[in-house]
């Protein structure tokens, strides 16, 4: 995925929102929804050599894993941030699932290197984002944020009528 973290991490967020109210729920999800990606650093400043998904931030088992830890220490030590620390967890997840539909990640390392992905996006242009922006699962992205653009305005016009009564 390209352009659809974030957008999906928002909806994510805003669902979140109308469950629980703690405070920190939207950052949660929109931090969530793309610190994976956050291995880019590395991946430039090393001059592209690995591709990013194969770092440790896009392995979902070390998420599970962090998940399994956190989470219950946070539901028995800071129960208030429980809802928080879930949601950041889901955006995660989220970023993992949307990746797989058309990059290979490796789900199940460090204990099997086999790599999983929906579809293969041919490289079929010199340059590797038109191959992606010209490929259906980019639909799929614009649907996304079309979604997400549909939410913020319900959500905004909702704030509006609700500041007025």
């Amino acid at each position: 995925m390209l352009i659809a973290h974030l957008p999906a991490g928002y909806i994510l967020g805003s669902a979140a929102r109308q469950r629980s109210k703690a405070s920190g729920i939207m950052t949660a999800a929109l931090v969530g929804s793309v610190l994976p990606d956050f291995d880019m650093v590395y991946f430039f400043l090393t001059g592209g050599k690995v591709h990013h998904h194969d770092y440790v931030t896009h392995w979902p088992l070390f998420w599970l894993a962090l998940a399994a830890v956190i989470l219950p220490a946070v539901g028995r030590l800071a129960p208030r941030w429980f809802p928080v620390a879930t949601v950041f967890f889901t955006a995660v997840m989220l970023h993992m699932v949307m990746d797989t539909v058309a990059a290979p990640l490796f789900w199940l390392a460090p204990f099997d290197w086999t790599k999983f992905e929906l579809t293969t996006v041919p490289a079929t242009y010199g340059n590797w984002v038109v191959s992606f922006m010209l490929h259906w699962t980019f639909g799929l992205e614009l649907l996304i944020c079309a979604t997400a653009l549909i939410v913020a305005v319900r959500s905004n016009r909702r704030g509006r009528s609700t500041q007025r009564a």
